[in-house]
């Protein structure tokens, strides 16, 4: 992958309550608390539905010969449309309203000119702020005819994703999540990044709780009812090893080797878990633009 031109930062109309940090790109460094209010649970099903509707209506968009800058602009434009901001925009000094990761790009990747091609995957992540709050979420897409190894790839990665979203329960402890994840995606010969995790996600963007990706019995916080945070492993086909490009933004695998992700803000209730990152009606983009099923003799690293 090289990079394209960027496009100006797209505007936000003045109606549309705006996070602390929009004009400035310096986010406050207050704590969070781990704890969610009902009110702000509530608040963040609404962020986390209008994100996970733009999420679709970009995947709508995926094509080959489709610029990455072109997604931008649809994933804005839906999430100013139903009220949102786009949380990425300026966030930091980021320059657009959501990440486009290209082939070997694991995260971060930002939206410009170049196009699409027959046989990339992309990943999409989206997050919107309303009502105060923030809902967060991405998936990878297949950009026309994809070869079944890359297919491979982004189907394990999705059944990683809900594995480590399958232990997420009252008492459960981090280090459970990483270690459903790492069941499905080991196993299959597969790398998981370890620079870039999970996070707690509310009133601000990033909270201090991390959430590994990979097990580690250090990672021994307990969760709590009304927490709120991200599972969204990164999955390598080759080595776990990273490299930031010098925009300051873009992570590639660092052998060049493909990558997919997936992402769900969810909630931790007195029961159980709750994706908060679902659409009003009908099944997330992750369901909708899933690869068709992949055989035994679909080749593996």
């Amino acid at each position: 992958m090289t990079a394209g031109l960027v496009s100006p930062l797209r505007t936000v109309p003045g109606s549309i309550a705006r996070p602390d940090y929009a004009a400035t790109g310096s986010p406050s460094s207050r704590q969070s608390r781990a704890i969610r209010t009902d009110a702000e649970i509530e608040a963040m099903r609404v962020a986390g539905r209008v994100a996970a509707e733009a999420l679709i209506e970009v995947g709508r968009h995926v094509a080959p010969g489709v610029t990455t800058d072109e997604l931008d602009r649809i994933g804005h434009d839906a999430m100013v449309a139903a009220g949102s901001y786009p949380s990425t925009l300026n966030y930091r000094g980021y320059p657009k309203s959501l990440c486009t990761s290209v082939n070997e790009i694991v995260c971060h990747g930002i939206p410009d000119s170049r196009r699409l091609r027959d046989g990339d995957i992309v990943n999409v992540d989206v997050t919107a702020f309303i009502e105060g709050v923030h809902g967060d979420t991405s998936a990878t897409f297949l950009v026309g005819d994809v070869d079944a190894a890359s297919r491979a790839l982004v189907d394990t990665t999705r059944r990683a994703m809900h594995a480590g979203i399958s232990v997420v329960a009252p008492q459960a402890r981090i280090r459970d999540i990483g270690r459903a994840i790492e069941s499905v995606a080991l196993p299959a010969g597969y790398s998981i990044v370890r620079e870039f995790i999970g996070h707690g996600i509310g009133d601000q963007f990033h909270t201090s709780l991390q959430i590994p990706h990979y097990y580690d019995p250090r990672n021994d916080t307990v969760l709590l009812a009304g927490m709120t945070f991200t599972v969204e492993p990164m999955v390598n086909v080759g080595a776990a090893g990273v490299t930031m490009w010098d925009d300051g933004w873009t992570v590639a695998t660092a052998d060049g080797q493909r990558t997919a992700q997936f992402e769900h803000t969810l909630l931790v209730t007195e029961d159980g878990h709750e994706l908060l990152t679902l659409p009003a009606e009908g099944p997330p983009a992750e369901v909708l633009f899933a690869p068709e099923p992949v055989g035994a003799d679909t080749p593996t690293p």
